[in-house]
């Protein structure tokens, strides 16, 4: 099911160092997939949900697939800013849209959908996102609840 959302996704602001770029000083694509999981491991947090617990709990979340559109570049020393907004939260994944953005202009540097599975830690085998995870999720936005 899709987000009819109008509240603002969670956003991580972070700065682009010398290890994320290349010898031209521009970020190194796969970099921006880092970004991305940042923020998303971030907004968790921010949920009150720390993965080190939810490790303790037998949880993990996976990412199942990733899709990246790259528009502009990043350079060294940019100051970026790191959307994870939930467009679908399912019994046992959760569907990201994420953007990276460069703080000073907003202008899109790079955008990307992921699933994210829902897996006990001990067998990777699928499961059900905890209901105080989901009721958490639900209450930072109005996010629609799928089969």
């Amino acid at each position: 099911m899709r987000a009819q959302n109008e509240a603002k996704p969670f956003v991580l602001r972070s700065r682009v160092y010398y290890e994320d770029t290349d010898a031209g000083g521009i970020v190194y694509y796969v970099n921006y997939l880092k970004f991305m999981e940042r923020a998303r491991t971030e907004r968790l947090r921010h949920l009150g949900f720390a993965q080190s617990q939810l490790v303790d709990e037998n949880l993990l979340f996976v990412v199942h697939s990733a899709e990246a559109r790259y528009h502009a570049p990043a350079k060294l020393d940019d100051e970026i800013s790191i959307s994870a907004e939930v467009m679908e939260l399912n019994r046992a994944s959760i569907r990201f849209r994420q953007q990276v953005r460069r703080a000073t202009d907003e202008a899109l540097l790079c955008e990307g959908q992921f699933l994210v599975a829902c897996v006990r830690a001990d067998n990777l085998k699928p499961r059900a996102i905890p209901e105080a995870l989901r009721a958490a999720f639900v209450g930072a936005a109005s996010v629609p609840v799928g089969e």
